[in-house]
């Protein structure tokens, strides 16, 4: 039987491993994805090191960015068909069977078939997909720079165009690394009036080359006073994952404002109950999305023009990749580029 490489973690918290498997066969309502590419998520961390509150079933296959070619359809499966490009990422199908599920609440599904977490992803050559979570990816646009779009371009324009804020508004984006330069560029072509904020003068000029209309550097200023100053942020785009940063640009908020809490902090983020009884502010939590909202991620950034910052790594190097997005080295997005 024709054999794929798979980079697995066998138990939690170890290494990946390099592994010869099975080229799989798709089941019924899925599809067989010949893997082009995959970014590496922090999200993956969750996969390794078992951050999760229900038990993994180990060896897993993590990778939850991916894009790929379909090469085998499974039965049942309706549009799709072997040759169609597609990108898939965390939130991959859905059970059917649960009340949620039947009344078209997949958000609330009690069986989720979660991309690299409850079923094997996109860190192999090849990998099973369920053909409610394809989403068909542009042929025009290449495969490194539609991964990450999966799930970073995914959360960030979803959360922005949900998060309350308009054309003019004042939006903030805290942090300009891998979500944050996404981010600002989103922010900025949905006509938002756009302030970076980060720590130094370092990412001043490349925040605004990504389209800020200002940007506050954090050590030498207070944001959340200089943010008031210009009226205070319909919304905050919390994208770096430092429970003080984020604690401190809180009180940023004007009236009716929301800080989206898009990056995972290991720290609980502190919060003044006071911050948010005065002008009726509100903390949202978002991530992800669904395979429509991930086409409707892919046409709006090629449509607009966004460009999404990559550092490539060949398939084998996936521990060296892991470990440098880990800890927040790379200026954006890591992704893998298979192939032998």
């Amino acid at each position: 039987m024709a054999t794929m490489r798979a980079a697995q973690v066998t138990e939690k918290g170890k290494d990946f491993d390099m592994v010869e498997r099975d080229i799989p066969e798709p089941g019924e309502g899925q599809v067989r994805v010949k893997v082009e590419a995959c970014g590496i998520c922090h999200g993956d961390a969750v996969a390794k090191y078992g951050w999760w509150p229900e038990p993994i079933d180990y060896p897993r296959v993590p990778g939850h960015e991916v894009v790929g070619r379909i090469d085998k359809v499974g039965a049942g499966v309706g549009v799709w068909k072997a040759g169609d490009r597609v990108g898939i990422g965390w939130q991959g199908g859905y059970c059917f069977e649960c009340s949620p599920c039947r009344s078209g609440d997949f958000a609330n599904c009690v069986r989720p078939d979660i991309t690299g977490l409850t079923y094997d992803g996109g860190f192999a050559e090849y990998m099973i997909a369920f053909e409610e979570g394809l989403a068909a990816v542009p042929e025009g646009m290449p495969g490194v720079q539609a991964g990450p779009l999966m799930c970073a371009g995914l959360t960030t324009f979803n959360s922005l165009r949900h998060s309350g804020a308009g054309p003019g508004d004042i939006v903030a984006v805290q942090g300009v690394g891998g979500l944050g330069h996404l981010a600002i560029q989103y922010a900025h072509k949905l006509g938002f009036y756009t302030v970076a904020v980060s720590r130094g003068k370092d990412g001043e000029a490349l925040a605004l080359e990504l389209g800020a209309d200002r940007y506050i550097d954090s050590a030498a200023a207070d944001a959340a006073k200089e943010l008031r100053a210009l009226g205070g942020a319909k919304a905050i785009m919390a994208t770096a994952p430092n429970s003080k940063a984020i604690s401190a640009i809180l009180d940023g908020l004007g009236p009716n404002g929301k800080l989206v809490l898009i990056a995972q902090t290991e720290e609980p983020i502190e919060v003044n109950s006071l911050h948010l009884l005065v002008g009726r502010k509100s903390i949202l939590g978002w991530y992800s999305g669904y395979a429509k909202d991930s086409e409707e991620t892919l046409a709006f950034t090629r449509l607009s023009g966004v460009k999404v910052m990559v550092e490539e790594y060949p398939f084998e190097k996936v521990n060296e990749a892991f470990e440098k997005m880990l800890h927040g080295k790379p200026r954006f997005r890591v992704v893998l580029r298979m192939g032998r």
